[in-house]
């Protein structure tokens, strides 16, 4: 490839990256907000080596960009080596989906682990929990204290499969989308809404197993659902937002 190319291509990566770091949360959509610093920081790296190589290009030009290299013409760039300017346009007039359903219905579900002891309850009802606490709370807590209890979740909709059951779901990142894992919650007595859909849902828990223990199942008897804004940041499991 042409030193112009590459100086154009890491260039484009940079300014790319210092827009979704800066100026927007699409960054978010791919790692976690604590790497924010590293991604600004490696979009001024890139930026600076794009204007050095330029700046170096203009004061030493290189017999490559002459096409009179030891006699050899090597004007032409490969066609192919232009496709790797749709990466760094891509984060600046089209940033690539959040992960959602999709992603969701093929990924491995997120461990939770063990508590020893819980707190107790509040008498707050409808209870705001995170999937991760209300799973807990379902399969651990020997105090059965969930049982009968109104709780709030959010989070959104994932199919369970053909018999047209849903999740609530939220992914979760440890580092960055290549490591996100799910966790679930499935609702019972309520139509699946469409994939992909922000809801708040109040319920109680769906008498599935020996509540306390491993067979008890992370499920919700519906009985109001609410559609929610998706949060700033999706990739987290944090209490319920404020029904809309």
């Amino acid at each position: 490839m042409k030193r112009p190319v590459q100086t154009l291509l890491l260039a484009l990566m940079g300014i790319g990256l210092l827009h979704v770091a800066l100026f927007t949360d699409i960054y978010l959509r791919y790692v976690k907000a604590g790497l924010r610093p590293l991604l600004i920081g490696s979009g001024v790296v890139l930026l600076l080596l794009g204007l050095a190589a330029a700046v170096a290009r203009d004061r030493h030009p290189d017999p490559e960009d002459t096409g009179d290299e030891h006699g050899h013409d090597h004007t032409g760039t490969p066609r192919i080596a232009w496709l790797l300017c749709f990466p760094a346009l891509s984060l600046l007039l089209y940033a690539p989906p959040a992960l959602g359903a999709y992603t969701a219905a093929r990924a491995n579900d997120r461990p939770v682990a063990a508590q020893q002891g819980f707190a107790p309850l509040p008498a707050t009802s409808p209870l705001p929990l995170t999937l991760t606490d209300f799973t807990k709370r379902v399969r651990q807590d020997r105090s059965r204290a969930i049982a009968h209890r109104t709780v709030r979740l959010t989070g959104f909709v994932t199919p369970a499969g053909e018999d047209g059951g849903w999740y609530l779901t939220r992914i979760i990142f440890s580092c960055c989308a290549a490591d996100s894992q799910t966790v679930k919650v499935r609702m019972y007595g309520a139509e699946a809404p469409p994939a992909d859909t922000w809801l708040a849902v109040t319920g109680t828990w769906h008498p599935r197993g020996t509540l306390g223990t491993r067979t008890a199942q992370a499920a919700l008897d519906v009985r109001d659902v609410r559609p929610v804004a998706p949060p700033v940041n999706a990739y987290t499991d944090d209490l319920p937002l404020t029904p809309s």
